[in-house]
């Protein structure tokens, strides 16, 4: 099998990402950094992104499925939504808040660390879980001995544009791009599922870019600052569902200055996306991101 076939190129790709989750595991468990913990979550994704992608290319052992992988990444994802949320109440708005809001918001933080701790737990057993012990080890196990389709045979380069077209099909047709009220609860759970799908291009994207760097580093870029304002919505979303959850009354009614540094929060978020969307809003910039690969 060269070295430059479709499926020797995934099954490179693939490699280092299990090197990396294999890697991170003792600092996950650990727990004394949330960082290790973020870039499992994200290695997970890659792999699932990875297996997605190059499905025609790859004979995977049937218990690796891009739909266990998204259950794992799954199963850390509670943790990490409540570190991102504790971070940010603690260390970016309390010092900011006036006596009377501090008190309510401190108690507020409490039961978000008995709830993270709960989380952990999952993560914990996860990690240490037959499910996705069995899984790390069919993975290996099929690394020692990968196996091909007819198409992973074939030389990665004819392969390039199809593959690229596998993550990008449908991005544009997701009712995201038309959202004009970000905060009504139709608007934030399409934006939503065009974050997760724009999180998916760039996986993808990423994947392709050793074959062409300068062609692909700055769609890879606009990906990035997309998928993060995106999601700083998402995350503004998720904090005030939280609040109208573990409050005794309505959030404005108790923290009226926490609530107004999210509302002008979500504002600089949704006009970070709308900046960095403009040129894919357009058909111009949708067909140059779509015929990358013929033009690199």
């Amino acid at each position: 099998m060269s070295a430059d076939s479709c499926g020797a190129f995934a099954a490179s790709l693939l490699e280092r990402r299990v090197r990396r989750l294999v890697d991170l595991q003792l600092d996950v468990l650990a727990d004394n950094d949330p960082e290790p913990l973020h870039q499992m979550r994200v290695c997970c994704r890659q792999l699932r992104s990875t297996v997605e992608q190059f499905a025609a290319a790859l004979v995977l052992p049937d218990q690796v499925s891009a739909q266990r992988l998204a259950r794992i990444g799954s199963d850390l994802g509670l943790t990490r939504d409540l570190d991102v949320m504790r971070h940010r109440l603690e260390h970016h708005w309390l010092p900011l808040l006036p006596e009377r809001e501090q008190a309510p918001l401190r108690k507020l933080l409490k039961q978000l660390k008995r709830e993270r701790k709960l989380a952990f737990a999952i993560t914990t057993d996860t990690l240490k879980g037959r499910r996705y012990l069995k899984l790390l080890a069919r993975l290996q196990a099929w690394l020692r001995e990968p196996s091909f389709t007819a198409m992973g045979a074939e030389p990665m380069a004819a392969w390039c544009a199809d593959l690229q077209q596998v993550v990008l099909a449908g991005l544009f047709t997701l009712p995201g791009w038309w959202v004009e009220r970000p905060h009504e609860c139709d608007g934030a759970v399409a934006l939503h599922q065009l974050r997760r799908r724009i999180k998916r291009a760039r996986y993808g994207l990423a994947n392709l870019s050793a074959l062409s760097p300068e062609a692909f580093e700055p769609w890879l870029l606009q990906c990035k600052r997309m998928q993060t304002a995106l999601g700083d919505l998402q995350d503004l979303r998720v904090l005030v569902l939280t609040l109208e959850r573990l409050l005794e009354e309505q959030p404005d009614g108790v923290l009226p200055v926490l609530c107004s540094l999210i509302c002008e929060a979500r504002d600089q978020a949704w006009l970070r996306w709308l900046e960095a969307s403009a040129e894919l809003r357009t058909p111009a910039g949708r067909q140059r991101l779509l015929q990358l690969q013929l033009n690199a």
